[in-house]
């Protein structure tokens, strides 16, 4: 598994890995509406406005995930849902923490990503509700260990 900087060739599979991944994560939580507005598409522009931010995951010269991330906050990390389990993840989130990661946030009912990230040792800060994607959620706020 290897992590790198993502490139403009990269976009267009990351975007297909996000929308996948929102698909198989988020399908019992967000609207049918929701879910169908993050296609490819949507996912590609703003990748291709915030590369920068963007680590990718391949394996075998393939790429299997990303994070993206604001300054110490992780924006994102996702992993083709074929590939859950084999390491992309824990590699990625390792990344984050390496490049001064110390907050995320996440669905408050998205239970696999929440044991994903108190296993890695990341703490409960808090939990609230606020507007996404045309409705209000429940959400969950992480901080990195000391």
């Amino acid at each position: 598994m290897r992590i790198r900087r993502v490139h403009p060739g990269d976009v267009a599979k990351l975007a297909r890995i996000a929308a996948a991944s929102y698909r198989a994560a988020f399908a019992a939580i967000l609207s049918p509406r929701a879910l169908a507005a993050r296609a490819a598409g949507f996912f590609a522009r703003r990748f291709r406005r915030q590369r920068r931010r963007l680590r990718l995951a391949s394996a075998a010269g393939r790429p299997v995930g990303f994070s993206m991330a604001t300054r110490r906050h992780l924006d994102m990390l996702f992993v083709a849902p074929r590939f859950a389990g084999r390491g992309a993840g824990r590699r990625l989130l390792a990344e984050c923490e390496r490049l001064g990661g110390l907050t995320l946030e996440c669905f408050a009912a998205n239970h696999a990503a929440r044991r994903f990230y108190e296993r890695a040792g990341w703490r409960l800060a808090r939990a609230y509700a606020r507007p996404f994607a045309g409705a209000t959620h429940d959400f969950v706020a992480y901080e990195r260990p000391a």
